[in-house]
């Protein structure tokens, strides 16, 4: 209404300087308002689990151990879940005496492409580390380097022998490792072939590293945490021999 009057009042005195538009009575966003919209929202943290609740998550943890030598992939392990919850609620999809006798020939085809991939995936890295200098390549196929000198005797198969050691697969991540619990103590003929073996060429206060592909390892079969297949890698200090009584 401001500006119709002022308009009118201008055109009667013959001024022809035009109006100018009223300013907008809304108020602008601050940009304190501005930067409060634009924060994100942090999500608050769970509840940590009470002791109960870890033991029951160290279950889904052995569970998942269980079946990871069905190399199942994501969409498979829907699948399982999906079991679970219709178990759980007593309504199963399929008929557990038709498909359950089904379940070791599943494991056995899958524990054979497991063995099948992790050899494939080593035969490079056996090629390179067997031209390495100081390498030294036996009947067996084990890959032995002597990393620090000992001295004195060389264990027999059948003496115990202490150690410090860690294991690794062949892309560098450790699987053991004797750095939390202290060196191990065992006989000598108790354990993988690639060990027995290795360990004899060292002496006290040596140092070696041993690669033990899968047939002098832990075969197709693999073990717990170890794929079927898999060649490992040990760094092996000795540390003390036990003569066998």
């Amino acid at each position: 209404m401001l500006l119709a009057q002022t308009s009118l009042l201008r055109a009667q005195t013959s001024t022809t300087t035009p109006a100018k538009p009223a300013t907008s009575s809304a108020a602008k966003p601050s940009t304190a308002a501005k930067s409060a919209a634009r924060k994100p929202v942090t999500p608050a943290k769970p509840a940590p689990m009470t002791e109960e609740q870890k033991t029951i998550y160290a279950l889904g943890l052995s569970i998942a151990h269980s079946i990871s030598r069905f190399d199942l992939s994501p969409a498979e392990l829907d699948i399982v879940k999906k079991a679970m919850t219709d178990a759980a609620a007593d309504k199963p999809a399929v008929d557990i005496e038709t498909y359950g006798p089904k379940i070791a020939d599943l494991q056995k085809g899958r524990a054979e492409r497991v063995a099948a991939k992790q050899k494939a995936e080593s035969e490079a890295y056996l090629a390179k580390a067997s031209t390495q200098p100081g390498v030294v390549k036996t009947d067996s196929g084990l890959l032995y380097k002597e990393t620090q000198a000992g001295t004195g005797d060389s264990p027999k198969p059948t003496d115990s022998v202490k150690v410090n050691y860690k294991g690794t697969f062949v892309d560098g991540s450790v699987f053991d490792s004797s750095e939390k619990g202290g060196p191990i103590s065992f006989p000598l003929n108790g354990v993988i072939p690639c060990w027995t073996e290795g360990l004899q060429k060292m002496k006290v206060g040596g140092k070696a590293t041993l690669v033990c592909p899968s047939k002098i390892a832990y075969g197709d079969a693999g073990n717990r945490g170890i794929p079927g297949g898999a060649t490992l890698v040990f760094e092996v200090e000795l540390l003390g021999i036990t003569p066998a009584k």
